[in-house]
This record gives C-alpha cells, structure tokens and sequence, in this order.
C-alpha cells in the first residue's frame, strides 16, 4: 500500500471511530505517551540555573530524542508487518490514532451547542479544553473567535500536516510531524521557562507547518464559495505572530465575513494581537456552526485530493 492510500485508510478509520474512550482508559493514547516523554526531559534538563545556549542545546536534544524514538519505533512497525490486506489495517488502526479531524470536530461542536443556547457559561467550559486563554474572561464573541481560530489552526496542525507528511514517508513521517508537534505545544512557548529549551522545538514545527498551514488556508478559501476567503489571507495572514497560524484562520476569517485573533488575555497577561479580517463584525454563534460546515467541506476536499493522489501512485 502506497503512503498515500494508507493515510486515506487511516483517515477514515479516524474520521468515523475516532479514538474511543474505552480505548483511551485501557491505553491512554500515543500524545499522552509522547507528552510523558516530553514532560521527564523538560523537567530533567530544563535547568533555571543554566545559561540561555545551554538550555537551547539541551531542548534541542530532546526534542531530537523524542523524534527519533517516534519514528524509530513507527520504522519498526512498518517494517515488522507483512505487505498483506491484515497488515496494512493493523499499520492504518495505529496511523488512525495520530489524526485528529474528528475529535477536532466534536471538541469545537461541544462549544457551539451551548453557545446557540445563550448558555455562556457551558460555552466557556466547552472552549477552556481547546484554547489556553482565560474562558471567564470571554463574552459570547469573544467563546466564538477562540473557538473559530481553533478550528482553523487545527485543522492544519491536527488534520493537513499528519496527513500531508504521512503520505509523504508513511507511518515514519506521520509520527515524526506528531512528535515535532507534540513537543511545540509543550514546549515551544515564549515565556521564560521554555523560551529557551524549547526555541528549537518552536522553530521546527514551524517549518513542519509551513506547507500544510498554506493547503489548509487554500481549501477553505475554494469551498468558501467567493473570493473573500482568498483575499482575506492574501491580505492578513502574515500579520498573525504565528508564522502558519494566520493562513488558515485568515482564510476562515474571510470566508466566514467576521473578524479573529486581536487581543487576548492569558491568566494576567494580555496579548495584545493583531486582528484578521479587521473591517468585519465578531462572530456570533451562528458563524460558528457555519465555521463547522466549512471544516467539513474543507476535509472533504482535501480527502479527494489524498484520494487522487493514491490513485495516482498506483498507477506508478
């Protein structure tokens, strides 16, 4: 089976099981095995008393650690299995766990039920397992806007990028992104704890994310139906401090008519963003089911894209 159709095996598998939770008591899941990992190093070798470069070099071995045994052990596993129908199911079941375009949907579907209830206070429950900001301190535009650049970002991170170097080196190269990932959202942070031991892990990611963030951008703007979506991150997506985070959330931005990002707080510390969309109104509740439809038909697309893709392969 070529990369390329085991990803769209293991995309379905994702997309209609998800990782059940009986699944999840027995085993946990393999972020959770990789963020135990992660947590030992960074306690281990993220000293205070060590200078700036010293950190650095060590967050930096790390991280290389943790991707080489990520992708070691998916080496392992791809070569132990046999080239036969039961051994390409068991390798799409374990590629399935490192996709996430369902639970995405069903995190962000959690904020919007209670948020067209004008139940603020289950929507702020909802949105704090998806974003790091202050949930009290949102009001109801400000629950959608979190919720929407979630999606958004996510949609890449989560779903375009495993994908993408998936069905570019297998099941090694979808651990690999999931390890580089994983790591950036634990420790790639600028703050003063991980500024330095996880600079590299930040920049890595960012050049993981750097073709995907743009796809994803790409695939909301052509199911947008209009050009808004297009212009909208032609125009904006370089002013998010991310340097991929702004494509796809611009594109959702201008294809949705409202406006993302802008200032935010997180514990005490204000944010002070810039915003995407500026001259739209917020977003309201309403924009968030149609921000979930637009994520669908986003995934849609881009699994006919995989899907053409294998084809081609096979032909070769």
């Amino acid at each position: 089976m070529s990369p390329a159709a085991l990803m769209l095996a293991a995309w379905a598998i994702e997309a209609v099981f998800g990782w059940p939770t009986w699944l999840y008591r027995l085993i946990h899941h393999p972020v959770v095995w990789l963020g135990t990992g992660i947590s030992w190093l960074e306690r281990a070798f993220n000293q205070p008393s060590w200078p700036h470069p010293a950190r650095y070099v060590a967050g930096a071995l790390a991280s290389l650690l943790v991707i080489a045994a990520a992708t070691t052990l998916a080496v392992a596993i791809s070569r132990a299995l046999p080239d036969t129908l039961p051994g390409w199911t068991i390798e799409a079941l374990i590629a399935s766990s490192l996709i996430a375009s369902r639970s995405l949907y069903t995190h962000v579907a959690a904020v919007a039920r209670p948020l067209s209830a004008d139940d603020i206070a289950g929507a702020r429950t909802a949105v704090s397992q998806i974003v790091g900001r202050d949930p009290a301190q949102l009001d109801e535009p400000g629950v959608a806007r979190a919720a929407l650049e979630s999606l958004a970002e996510n949609a890449s991170d989560g779903v375009t990028a495993p994908l993408f170097w998936g069905a570019l080196f297998g099941l090694p190269g979808l651990a690999a992104y999931k390890a580089v990932n994983t790591l950036d959202s634990m420790i790639g942070h600028r703050n003063t704890r991980y500024a330095a031991f996880g600079g590299f892990a930040a920049r890595l990611d960012d050049v993981a994310n750097l073709i995907p963030a743009r796809l994803t951008g790409l695939a909301f703007a052509a199911v947008s139906g209009g050009t808004s979506a297009l212009r909208t991150m032609q125009r904006d997506a370089r002013r998010h401090r991310s340097p991929n985070a702004g494509w796809p959330e611009a594109a959702m931005a201008g294809a949705l008519g409202v406006r993302l990002s802008g200032p935010r707080l997180y514990g005490d510390r204000v944010s002070d963003e810039p915003w995407l969309n500026p001259a739209a109104p917020d977003p309201t509740p309403q924009a968030l089911k149609r921000g979930l439809r637009l994520y669908v038909r986003a995934m849609v697309l881009l699994g006919l894209l995989l899907a053409a893709t294998a084809w081609i392969g096979s032909l070769t």
